[in-house]
């Protein structure tokens, strides 16, 4: 699948976040932890993070700000965005593939709370080359990921429509950062004995 047939797939399925019995409290914890790793000497009038995958429910957007970071959000989903910008209309949200998505700015953070494992298996190493490149030193990077051994993709219809998954495997995601530059802040399987797994990095 595509990112846009994957966008298309979402677009039909907004309802299951905006359900009374959705959990909101999904990834907070993740995120207020990766915050705690970014310096005060990052967090100036006009440092920004970017949400990739950031969906409509707007939940990481305080948790951001009581950072003192200026948020931006980036979905492929076009019903998740017009949810997100209703209820934010003064917010920079982003209509894009991160794939192919120019990166207009360097962020201080960026974050993908259960969106990367969205991308077509060959892109998750350039879109995490292209994430480091984009971070100052001392940057902080969280996203949560398919943690398992080896490589590899599926799709499923759990949701409803037909969704792909991908996983470059945990070892590919942590020896690619280290690769690029970053120390490995965090690893997490939160789910356990479920693979998803939570990963924090820093570039220095």
């Amino acid at each position: 699948m595509t990112p846009k047939q994957t966008g298309k797939a979402y677009d039909s399925i907004t309802h299951r976040w905006t359900r009374e019995g959705f959990n909101r409290q999904n990834g907070v914890a993740a995120y207020k932890k990766a915050l705690t790793f970014l310096p005060d000497t990052l967090v100036t009038h006009n440092a920004a993070a970017l949400d990739i995958g950031c969906g409509c429910t707007n939940r990481f957007i305080p948790i951001i700000e009581e950072a003192r970071l200026n948020y931006e959000g980036i979905d492929i989903s076009a019903e998740m965005l017009k949810l997100a910008r209703s209820a934010f209309p003064k917010h920079t949200f982003y209509h894009d593939d991160i794939c192919t998505f120019s990166l207009p700015k360097t962020y201080a953070f960026f974050s993908a709370w259960d969106s990367f494992w969205h991308l077509p298996l060959d892109k998750h190493a350039p879109v995490l080359k292209k994430l480091v490149s984009h971070l100052p030193s001392e940057g902080v990077l969280l996203f949560s990921c398919g943690g398992v051994d080896d490589s590899g993709s599926h799709t499923n219809c759990a949701m409803g429509p037909e969704v792909y998954y991908a996983s470059i495997g945990i070892n590919g995601y942590i020896s690619l950062l280290i690769e690029e530059g970053c120390f490995i802040r965090h690893i997490e399987y939160d789910q356990y004995p479920e693979q998803h797994t939570i990963v924090i990095a820093q570039k220095r």
